[in-house]
């Protein structure tokens, strides 16, 4: 009687139409969901995979890493990936900030024992201690806008002190690796 009054039908939940709303929303959902994730990895961050055994133990071979270079600035101690035209054809490699410009390096490869402004640094994410020279003659300063990388598996490792790849232009970093995404038993933050 009050449908007659208000002059109004009661309108009846049409199912089918419910069940493609629910689809429609669910794919509208997906689709931004995806475009979101597309750009966070174009613009702010990339899965890079490690392909040696220079950074044991702290990260092993085909590792996968989050990378980040939003906001970057090189610190002593962090793990970044670059790109070296005079190494390995232009390929991605990943390796521990030791020094960054301005800062004088020098090894004592009696000891294996890596000093930083005269003073040894501790590094406990290291393999074993550096007794590998490469190429590397020192003390040197580490020039503005630049940086001096090692690998943690020293003795298995080309970096700064190869001089193909010597004192690293920041320019070259693509970014900071921040986390181990894959495999799932390495997942967590990489110490830095």
């Amino acid at each position: 009687m009050s449908e007659r009054l208000s002059g109004k039908k009661k309108k009846t939940a049409d199912p089918e139409k419910a069940k493609r709303r629910d689809i429609y929303e669910w794919i509208r959902s997906f689709i931004s969901a995806l475009i979101i994730c597309v750009i966070l990895f174009v613009f702010f961050f990339r899965l890079i995979s490690v392909r040696s055994v220079s950074m044991n133990p702290t990260l092993y071979e085909g590792d996968m890493m989050l990378v980040s270079n939003l906001f970057y600035k090189p610190k002593q101690g962090d793990v970044v990936v670059f790109r070296s035209d005079t190494y390995d054809s232009g390929k991605a490699l990943v390796k521990r900030v030791v020094a960054t410009g301005g800062q004088k390096i020098n090894i004592d490869f009696i000891n294996g024992v890596v000093y930083v402004d005269d003073q040894p640094i501790v590094e406990d994410y290291v393999a074993e201690p550096t007794y590998n020279k490469l190429d590397f003659v020192g003390p040197q300063t580490v020039p503005e806008g630049s940086v001096f990388v090692m690998g943690d598996n020293r003795n298995m490792s080309n970096d700064s002190r190869d001089k193909r790849i010597g004192m690293l232009d920041e320019r070259l970093i693509l970014g900071k690796a921040y986390m181990i995404v894959h495999p799932i038993d390495h997942l967590g933050f990489i110490k830095h």
